[in-house]
């Protein structure tokens, strides 16, 4: 598992070239506030918007998430605490006001990118042209985690 990459995979830098593209900025591998170890693979920091792309086996995505049959025992509950970690992260930071959107490195990067770019200008631009918006001077979307079919 020490071998795993766990930034810089193809699906993450692939999205994170289409919405450096489309001009938004971010910050990559960012940590998250108030959560020792756990990180956002893309972060819009003044938006509170936090973006995860997760990959299938590592957790258990439902449409190509494979079980091991060696260890299978040790396997599922890891697996299993990745997931309830994922729905703790999820929950802290809704609690802090972000927007959670979570991504399945299958998901064409396009579609993921649509989504974020929508999600970040109705939180209040994320274009260099659009002014910066802060808790105290502008509009904050918060809500429920999405994760995008």
């Amino acid at each position: 598992m020490s071998r795993q990459p766990r930034r810089d995979t193809a699906p993450e830098v692939a999205l994170r070239r289409e919405l450096h593209r489309r001009g938004l900025r971010f910050r990559v591998d960012w940590p998250l506030p108030g959560l020792p170890r756990r990180r956002a693979d893309v972060a819009f920091t003044r938006r509170h918007v936090a973006v995860f792309v997760d990959g299938c086996f590592w957790h258990a995505c439902p449409e190509h998430g494979t079980a091991p049959a060696s260890n299978a025992d040790w396997w599922a509950a890891k697996l299993d605490k990745n997931v309830r970690r994922d729905r703790d992260t999820d929950r802290h930071l809704q609690l802090l006001g972000w927007t959670v959107l979570r991504f399945w490195e299958h998901q064409d990067a396009d579609s993921a990118a649509d989504a974020v770019e929508a999600v970040v200008r109705r939180a209040g631009g994320g274009g260099p042209t659009c002014p910066a918006t802060t808790p105290d001077k502008g509009p904050f979307r918060t809500g429920p985690a999405v994760r995008l079919p």
